[in-house]
């Protein structure tokens, strides 16, 4: 007969056996495929992967990408704001129909990369107030800088940049976009806007190490900037700098995210009211790091069969015409000369609109509430998004060489079939023993 000891000996024997006969914990390697489609070189390609493609994504881990023991930098994205990462976003070379492998591996904290894109936003409530950095914004009609007798903005608004070139946009009611032509690829002080005691100041209108405010906006809507045509009269968003009041009766903007390789902010405008009518407008201004310009995605709800939504090019200084090319599934609309204030610095400037969205363009009227520009008429219906491309590069960019007209138009070509090429994504996952 068994022991009680007996018993207890075997039992703790078979458990030990038992345990013996597990296998090793599996890990989970992914490996990502990445095709160049077409038969030109791209250089840092902007790719996304989308987490629900990847195999077994670890909310609680960070991804990292590798290939050939370097490490790629790469940046997660939260699309609906619910603390959870949706995309995987991350720049390539490739050259013409080359296939890439990366692996992506799992660690516990967030990997730091090199900051090549910012956004910058500070405001204050009254005149005796320094400047506070802040994140998001709501403005009614009356809080014009005319009205309130003071500037609430840094620099009229926020600014956005990538390590070659720098952008704003006048929330102050203008809802123009101006440039800052950048001589560095480092990111701009943060005291741009600012003087030591937080006040405003207009000091970024001189040369500093950085660069400076070099593109003259006047009453046009700058480089990208929207506004519609109703009865073929323009009709703009938002005020010139002298009015009082606006023409919208809420505008919000909120930063979506700023990380190393891309920034996104976003704008609404509520109750926009223009020749009668009443529309609500939205756009979506994302910019990454390694190209000479910004991607604007807007759209606008509330118009009628006949109206049609315009994206602005500022004519401000242009001595030369306009050029007008198709390339890959762009239209490029381009200039180069010295439109720079007091045309001190050769600058080009171009719109990218998508072919199938493109229908011509006109020139802003002499007088009004948008004047020097160069206005693409789009076909996109009520509340339809489109996405173009702004992109502005002058004599002191980091890179040099812009001076010269053909030199911008050839990039400018080059950056229409780059962002056309296709870059195929497959994901393959195993597990190892």
């Amino acid at each position: 007969m068994m022991t009680k000891r007996a018993s207890l000996i075997q039992i703790i024997i078979f458990i030990l056996l038992l345990s013996g006969c597990k296998s090793e914990e599996k890990s989970v390697v992914t490996e990502i495929l990445l095709i160049n489609t077409s038969n030109i070189e791209l250089s840092e390609k902007a790719v996304v992967i989308e987490r629900a493609k990847i195999f077994e994504a670890e909310n609680e881990k960070y991804p990292v990408l590798t290939s050939a023991s370097d490490t790629i930098p790469s940046q997660l994205t939260d699309l609906d704001w619910d603390g959870e990462w949706d995309e995987l976003f991350f720049l390539a070379n490739f050259s013409a129909e080359e296939r890439k492998t990366f692996e992506l591996h799992w660690v516990d904290e967030e990997p730091q990369y090199t900051t090549r894109t910012s956004v910058r936003f500070g405001k204050r409530e009254s005149v005796d107030e320094p400047v506070t950095p802040a994140t998001e914004e709501t403005l009614t009609a009356t809080d014009m800088p005319k009205n309130l007798g003071f500037q609430k903005y840094q620099t009229d608004g926020p600014t956005w940049e990538n390590d070659k070139v720098g952008f704003r946009h006048y929330l102050d009611g203008r809802n123009s976009k101006d440039i800052f032509g950048k001589t560095s690829a480092n990111i701009s002080p943060e005291t741009v806007g600012v003087n030591d005691t937080g006040a405003v100041e207009d000091n970024y209108h001189t040369m500093e190490d950085w660069g400076r405010d070099i593109f003259p906006v006047g009453n046009s809507v700058g480089l990208g900037g929207f506004a519609l045509l109703v009865d073929n009269e323009v009709q703009r968003l938002g005020i010139t700098v002298d009015d009082t009041l606006s023409n919208i009766e809420e505008t919000t903007f909120r930063i979506l995210e700023e990380g190393p390789l891309k920034s996104i902010m976003k704008f609404e405008y509520n109750n926009w009211d223009a020749a009668d009518n009443t529309y609500n407008a939205e756009e979506v201004t994302t910019i990454w790091a390694g190209m000479y310009g910004f991607k604007n995605t807007v759209s606008v709800s509330g118009m009628q069969n006949d109206e049609v939504l315009l994206i602005g090019l500022s004519n401000i200084n242009i001595e030369k015409p306009l050029q007008e090319v198709e390339v890959g599934d762009f239209v490029a609309l381009i200039l180069h000369d010295y439109q720079t204030y007091e045309r001190e610095w050769a600058l080009g400037t171009a719109l990218l609109i998508p072919k199938a969205d493109y229908n011509g363009y006109i020139e802003a009227p002499e007088e009004g509430k948008v004047t020097s520009s160069y206005l693409v008429k789009t076909k996109r219906e009520n509340g339809n998004p489109i996405s173009y491309y702004a992109i502005a590069a002058g004599e002191m960019a980091p890179d040099g060489g812009f001076e010269d007209a053909e030199t911008f138009r050839n990039y400018v070509e080059d950056l229409a079939r780059q962002l056309s090429a296709t870059v195929e994504v497959v994901i393959n996952s195993s597990e190892n023993e």
